[in-house]
């Protein structure tokens, strides 16, 4: 039985990895499991606002006596030799993961990820099957549900979002893989300005200059398709940090969520959207099947292509001679058209789904079973 653990991730921000370490130290917490937390800083600069602090960030620094550290980051932010065992839970969203994360991975007790994609990524590199562990993350349905209260927005006229029939949501960093210049395309093609539906964007604060150079791509993008924003529905960018406790809100603003990804390690946005109980639509690739089922999903087919990263950077060595996935724009066009109509869906959510096989407590229990398998050795 695991009574102790030392845990290093971001949690000090708004990220979804921020959000994934807070998630499981709160029910290793319940669980009894005593915790050390410690920060991985090079994460990212980005913080939770001061008005929302969260408890657990100044009050798990003291040491446990734990001898096995859980890393949530990716392999080359791993401290190693801090205690005994050293185990790294990280994921990857492309066919394989980068040369240096399998030495690296090679040094750490256990490799764990979220999906069986990204296990195959790590497999299609030559890690060992053997040193990999298969843990799912969670959803609280208690928060993301149906009835939660909408947060009360408008758009840049000031007219409620809640006059609007269709409200599509995305929640994305402002990253290539995230392809948020081909939903944009989409968009264009797909509506006019006379529907009634509006896009709502959440989109991450980047890097310094990162929105500036996003919004000078989509100039450039409507220029290429021919359409301006004003020629077609609507579209509200968000970057507000909403604390943890707001999020429920925002996505019970939406009536449906979308994604044109191109590969994901999990996408726990689209995870709370499917508690929530919005009309998805999504690429089948990557992480989406583990939890996503044919009624509840409006399935967009992808093809595996090369993936690409501008620049020389670190993020495009990530990615340099792996694929990834195209979701098909004609069927992602004729999906928004097809929630603007109103077209009446009596299908099932996958909210039921996600209540029955993915809550906190069950990642938990999952993530305990595996660590365990240390103290034996």
């Amino acid at each position: 039985m695991i009574k102790s653990l030392t845990i290093r991730g971001p949690f000090r921000g708004p990220t979804g990895h921020d959000h994934h370490t807070r998630a499981f130290v709160r029910h290793l917490l319940a669980a009894g499991v005593r915790i050390q937390l410690l920060d991985v800083p090079a994460w990212g600069p980005r913080r939770m606002a001061p008005s929302h602090p969260d408890p657990l960030v100044d009050t798990l620094a003291t040491p446990v006596g734990a001898d096995i550290v859980l890393h949530f980051c990716m392999p080359h932010q791993v401290a190693g030799g801090l205690t005994r065992f050293d185990v790294n839970f990280t994921m990857f969203e492309a066919s394989r993961v980068p040369r240096a994360w399998v030495d690296l991975g090679l040094s750490h007790d256990l490799v764990v990820v979220p999906t069986a994609a990204s296990r195959d990524a790590w497999t299609a590199s030559g890690f060992p099957e053997e040193r990999l562990r298969v843990c799912p993350f969670g959803i609280d349905g208690a928060r993301f549900h149906p009835d939660a209260t909408p947060l009360a927005l408008a758009d840049r006229d000031g007219r409620p979002l809640a006059s609007y029939r269709t409200r599509v949501l995305n929640v994305s960093d402002l990253t290539p893989r995230k392809n948020l210049l081909g939903l944009l395309r989409v968009w264009l093609r797909a509506t006019s300005r006379d529907d009634d539906a509006i896009l709502l964007l959440k989109v991450g604060r980047g890097a310094p200059g990162a929105t500036v150079r996003f919004m000078r791509e989509v100039d450039m993008l409507e220029r290429q398709v021919g359409r301006t924003r004003p020629q077609a529905a609507p579209v509200l960018f968000m970057d507000h940090v909403w604390a943890d406790a707001e999020m429920p809100g925002l996505f019970a603003a939406a009536t449906h969520y979308w994604s044109m990804s191109h590969g994901e390690g999990w996408d726990q946005p689209m995870m709370e959207a499917a508690a929530t109980g919005l009309r998805l639509i999504t690429p089948r690739h990557t992480a989406y099947p583990t939890y996503l089922d044919e009624p509840a999903v409006s399935w967009l087919p992808a093809r595996r292509v090369v993936a690409w990263v501008p620049g020389d950077g670190s993020l495009a060595a990530l990615y340099r001679g792996a694929e990834w996935w195209e979701p098909d724009e004609d069927a992602a066009a004729e999906a928004i058209r097809a929630a603007i109509r109103g077209e009446v869906d009596d299908r099932p959510t996958a909210r039921a789904r996600l209540l029955a096989e993915f809550t906190w407590p069950q990642a938990t229990a999952r993530l305990l079973s595996i660590l365990a398998e240390l103290q034996s050795r």
